[in-house]
């Protein structure tokens, strides 16, 4: 009775490494140009030395105004610093971003959800000025702690753009009255000019596409 051989492996070809056909000419002249442009970045730095609490403005048509600014909240916390979020339009509905910060960094974020959904759920205006008001004095509240380092006021511009609160005392309070070291963000569609002007970081989110126009509703992980 014959045995059966032991199969061999397939033997494995070593994949070809094409040849570098970088000319000493060319890392040359690339080497040369990323040592200008570390040179100007350096210069750059030693002349920036300053540091203070910013007001950051997210605004514009497009999605990521309140991702951008949760990212910061997270970034503060991985730093050890205390923040918190006060939320003036969104309601009861739950969020991946509450459950995380609540459940997991409670001793470094104080999440205050003061709203009562999207104005047309509500429809309802002296209820949405008094949420937006009570929503307001929370915000001053939490600024004013010189405990906390980053305040997120979630989708205050939609508050600002009904005229809930007043623009004039927002801005008055931001520059007169907030603590040196505080990092204030402000997120929502059309932000005042008034608003703007007082910020340290304005970026306007543009929308070149969204699903929504294709039918595709709010997702967990994306919108919530």
């Amino acid at each position: 009775m014959r045995t059966a051989k032991p199969r061999r492996a397939p033997e494995v070809k070593e994949s070809a490494v094409p040849d570098d056909t970088i000319t000493p000419e060319e890392a040359a002249a690339h080497a040369g140009k990323k040592a200008r442009i570390k040179a100007a970045r350096d210069r750059m730095m030693v002349e920036r030395t300053g540091e203070k609490g910013l007001v950051i403005v997210l605004t514009g048509p497009g999605k990521g105004k309140s991702s951008s600014a949760f990212g910061m909240v997270l970034r503060s916390i991985a730093h050890g610093m205390p923040t918190a979020v006060v939320q003036f339009i969104k309601g009861a509905m739950t969020t991946g971003e509450r459950d995380l910060l609540t459940g997991s960094f409670g001793h470094l974020c104080r999440f205050h959800t003061m709203g009562e959904g999207f104005t047309w759920e509500t429809q309802d205006l002296a209820r949405d000025r008094a949420a937006a008001r009570a929503a307001w004095e929370k915000a001053k509240e939490m600024i004013r702690d010189p405990a906390i380092r980053m305040v997120l006021l979630d989708e205050i511009n939609i508050a600002l753009r009904y005229d809930y609160l007043d623009i004039a005392e927002v801005v008055a309070f931001l520059r007169d009255e907030k603590p040196p070291m505080t990092h204030v963000v402000l997120t929502g569609r059309n932000a005042k000019s008034d608003l703007i002007e007082v910020a340290d970081l304005v970026t306007e989110m543009q929308a070149v596409k969204h699903p929504f126009r294709s039918g595709i509703r709010a997702q967990a992980g994306v919108e919530f």
